[in-house]
């Protein structure tokens, strides 16, 4: 009955969209469909997502030149010029999903899902399998879908390229954001050490990283998980789901074993260590989002929509889960359910929600999350009793690369840098041409030395690499060189471009080594085709989410942009004096305390007390770096202050 219920709100939010019949008629025919259910020995009910009129089972959306998916007929029997033209149209699919794609077999090119008979479809996956071997890949039936007639049949099946030990991996970043208490660090712990919780909270103790952490069962830091999978779709971090495992693999066990990593990002929940979700979110540069809800609540409370105000503000695909399903009363599950279909089909978030019930509805959401659809799945999860866990693992391991971080063009101004540029390409290979790694940690490791993390966003790094470390206090950049690179705990040639990676550095000259103490968050490793150059300014274009005062020229909030974090002052605001919620204009921010290494095109959040905005940098300026910035003038006011006060005292005790 609460499915029913569900389905019956839905319909509702939907007719309401639209303007269309009255409630109190759609209440009537909701009920009446209830009633059809129950006789009919209660049929299974659709997904919110089957309500709209334009889904059809049996028509799926046309096929693409471009991306990871594609539509086969049946592939029976092919001669050996159309083997080898279907083996070259998979390797060019494999590229496009970055090692991994989707083969729709038994669907026409226009999206229909005709269906083959059987023998046909055992004969198509042999051959798919026989391309796929070519291409050191391997082929794993991932979904059945629905035909017209029943002794016709369509599959779609996961095709994943093999690599081998030297090589890298596909990586997908996730990040966990959600209230305080709703579970986040508990799912995951299930999710990546495959124990289920024991309902008190003992899933968690795997994920957390401080002692204080445990005692009051709150996330205050960033905590990274992974978890793999296997050429084939099985989970590499342990050997079966629905068992509690005695020990867990090491995480290069892990990554050995898999051929697609996800990296998990577990942020904080609770307002006090809002800025640290916010570097988590801006910094990880995360593919996908989980937002958890807590079941029990009966609605959606605390921190939630702040942190999905962030999420839609940063165009980050995310998907929902609801927890602790198995000790919620049935009307606490019903209240929560229609709070958070509301919350998603409000205006200024616009979502399609699917509750996904069964692996078709997964099937859904893998083509329409990785793009600019509105499609958003919720999964109902219980960590104790393992309920549609196998639902959220399927998803997962099905998720798109959506990232393409090294599409960006080089521009050259004239023929100096063209040649330059081709010198670093012959000597460094072109993918490493043109590498960009922000940084967000650095430590130091007996033996080995000074070592920098972060995400590589452009171009590919590799040992003995030449790159420039910076920018520092003074907008200065040093030449540094790569002695080794990891990542996820494994000792790897290359990082490229999409992955988290640790690098140890040292300086190229060796009489200005570089320490810990040289290397702070927000700095960058960059390539010198690129010529770096750091900022004091810039344009950006903002929109004030709240903000309970005005806002005018000299306001300085805290920035969040990639890995920095500074306060930085407005200088101009074109066409308005104040800024109030909900407005929009372009605003010039000038740094406080140091130059730093932005570019355009870079989402910025900014907050300050209950304040938070958010924008995109429009325009770098470089005219400004010969200007005294605030900082120094404030010292040296500062300093004056001070020597007068000393002054006065070393008389006033002279005379005494």
């Amino acid at each position: 009955m609460l499915e029913e219920k569900l389905e019956r709100t839905l319909k509702l939010l939907d007719e309401d969209e639209k303007g269309g019949e009255d409630k109190e008629e759609s209440r009537s025919s909701s009920s009446s469909g209830d009633n059809e259910n129950e006789n009919e020995n209660k049929a299974s009910p659709t997904s919110p997502f089957d309500l709209e009129s334009s889904y059809d089972d049996f028509l799926l959306k046309p096929e693409s030149d471009e991306g990871s998916v594609e539509y086969k007929r049946h592939l029976v029997n092919p001669s050996a010029r159309n083997f080898e033209k279907l083996t070259t149209q998979l390797l060019w699919r494999l590229n496009e999903g970055g090692g991994e794609c989707l083969y729709e077999i038994g669907v026409d090119d226009d999206g229909f899902v005709r269906g083959i008979s059987e023998e046909e479809m055992k004969f198509s996956v042999e051959t798919l399998e026989k391309m796929a071997k070519q291409l050191s890949a391997k082929v794993s039936e991932a979904f059945e879908r629905k035909t017209s007639e029943k002794e016709r049949f369509a599959k779609c099946a996961l095709v994943r390229k093999i690599f081998p030990k030297e090589a890298n991996h596909l990586e997908l970043r996730i990040t966990t954001v959600g209230n305080v208490d709703s579970g986040k660090s508990t799912l995951l712990g299930v999710l990546t050490k495959g124990v289920l919780d024991n309902g008190r909270g003992s899933a968690r103790a795997n994920v957390f990283r401080h002692k204080h952490e445990m005692e009051t069962g709150r996330t205050s830091s960033i905590s990274t998980q992974i978890m793999g999978f296997t050429p084939d779709g099985k989970v590499a971090n342990y050997q079966d789901e629905r068992t509690r495992e005695t020990h867990s693999l090491r995480w290069s066990e892990i990554v050995e074993k898999s051929s697609k990593v996800i990296s998990f990002s577990d942020l904080c929940g609770h307002e006090r260590y809002l800025k640290t979700t916010l570097c988590g979110l801006t910094s990880v540069c995360p593919d996908y989002a989980m937002l958890v809800v807590d079941s029990n609540r009966g609605g959606v409370v605390g921190m939630l929509k702040e942190h999905l105000g962030i999420v839609l503000g940063l165009k980050i695909p995310f998907l929902v889960c609801v927890t602790k399903i198995d000790m919620c009363a049935d009307h606490l599950l019903q209240s929560t359910m229609e709070s958070v279909l509301r919350l998603l089909k409000r205006p200024g978030v616009h979502k399609k929600p699917i509750i996904v019930r069964e692996r078709n509805d997964v099937s859904t959401c893998i083509k329409t999350m990785a793009g600019d659809s509105d499609v958003t799945p919720i999964f109902q999860v219980s960590c104790v009793e393992n309920t549609n866990l196998d639902l959220l693992r399927l998803l997962l391991n099905h998720l798109p690369s959506r990232r393409q971080f090294d599409v960006q063009k080089k521009k050259t101004q004239n023929g100096e840098e063209e040649e330059e540029l081709e010198e670093t390409t012959n000597k460094h290979g072109k993918d490493e041409c043109g590498a960009l790694v922000h940084l967000d940690d650095a430590f130091t490791v007996n033996g080995v030395g000074t070592v920098v993390s972060g995400v590589v966003t452009k171009g590919s790094i590799s040992t003995n690499q030449q790159l420039l470390l910076g920018p520092d206090s003074l907008g200065h950049f040093k030449e540094v060189v790569v002695k080794s690179t990891m990542t996820h705990r494994t000792s790897v040639l290359k990082a490229v471009c999409g992955q988290s990676a640790s690098f140890a550095i040292k300086a190229k000259n060796s009489k200005e080594p570089v320490h810990k103490a040289d290397v702070r968050k927000g700095m960058a490793m960059i390539c010198k085709s690129l010529h770096p150059r750091a900022t004091w300014s810039f344009e950006a274009e903002i929109l004030i989410f709240v903000s309970p005062t005005t806002l005018t020229v000299g306001y300085a909030p805290v920035l969040h942009c990639m890995s920095v974090r500074q306060c930085a002052r407005i200088c101009k605001i074109e066409g308005k004096d104040v800024l109030r919620a909900g407005d929009r204009a372009k605003v010039v921010f000038q740094w406080l305390y140091r130059p730093e290494f932005v570019e355009e095109g870079f989402r910025v959040i900014f907050r300050e007390g209950r304040t938070r905005g958010l924008g995109s940098i429009t325009k770098v300026s470089f005219d400004g770096d010969k200007q005294k910035s605030w900082p120094d003038s404030r010292k040296q006011l500062h300093g004056t202050n001070m020597e007068a006060m000393m002054n006065t005292a070393t008389a006033t005790k002279s005379a005494g």
